[in-house]
């Protein structure tokens, strides 16, 4: 999955994306029936009928076919089962909603045959280094960008998802050895949508499911979050992978649409 020139939209620049994207690996299960995933992908959007849709929160409706309102539904942010919208006054005091913590998943954990003790972590939250992230980038192709731009980019964006992978010596508590393997990113309006961005897992990683992993596990967070439209964009190579995690390009011939500059 991906969709990014190195912490930047992958709109950015064509032919980038396509090394970028051919990151991961397809074939991954479809995601589980019983949640509906509304997603726009490059030129994404998510499925109608028995495809899954990641609902905001708290309760999973049937879903009936698209309609004719289904643009409209995208730009109020989220997708209804009828024409017919409720407009609600706000309040003249919004509610302060507590931010769920950052979640930290053990993915995996073997034990080598020397004793060490491997484990990938799933992270939803803190600090990335940026020459840690410009390393990995460089191990995937990914072109190099000016650090302070992608240090902005981890800053502003609304979460930061990580894969790494801590061997721990016997012997030697406190010096771990910790390596950033995997990461992914969000921008968000805070309220109805969220972009998934970059995502990259290291080449000697690939093949074990953890892109699929890193994916499902960074909807979740955003779910959590009452995050309801979660897009991303993808190269040629990668949209199935994103179709069997419940992406679907294109809906009713929707499409997103990029400006370039002209010089």
């Amino acid at each position: 999955m991906g969709g990014a020139t190195a912490l930047l939209p992958a709109t950015a620049a064509a032919a980038p994306c396509r090394r970028r994207c051919s990151l991961l690996r397809r074939g991954a299960p479809r995601a589980p029936v019983g949640s509906r995933i509304r997603c726009i992908a490059c030129h994404f959007v998510v499925p109608p009928n028995s495809y899954v849709r990641l609902l905001s929160g708290k309760r999973i409706t049937k879903v009936s076919p698209l309609k004719a309102n289904f643009w409209d539904s995208i730009r109020s942010g989220f997708l209804k089962n009828n024409s017919t919208t409720e407009v609600i006054e706000p309040p003249s005091t919004l509610p302060q909603e507590e931010e769920p913590l950052p979640q930290e998943i053990v993915l995996v954990e073997r034990t080598q045959p020397d004793g060490a003790v491997e484990q990938i972590i799933f992270s939803s939250g803190g600090d990335v280094d940026v020459y840690d992230l410009q390393a990995l980038c460089d191990k995937v192709g990914w072109p190099r960008r000016p650090l302070s731009k992608v240090a902005a980019a981890l800053k502003n964006s609304y979460m930061v998802a990580t894969l790494h992978a801590i061997t721990k010596y016997p012997g030697t508590e406190g010096n771990d050895s910790k390596q950033l393997i995997g990461m992914a990113r969000a921008t968000s309006d805070h309220a109805f949508n969220a972009t998934i961005w970059d995502v990259l897992v290291d080449p000697s990683y690939q093949g074990r499911g953890l892109g699929k992993a890193l994916v499902e596990q960074m909807i979740r967070a955003l779910l959590q979050r009452d995050i309801g439209n979660i897009t991303l964009f993808a190269d040629d190579k990668v949209v199935d992978f994103y179709r069997n995690l419940g992406f679907e390009a294109d809906p009713e011939g929707i499409k997103g649409m990029f400006w370039y500059p002209r010089y």
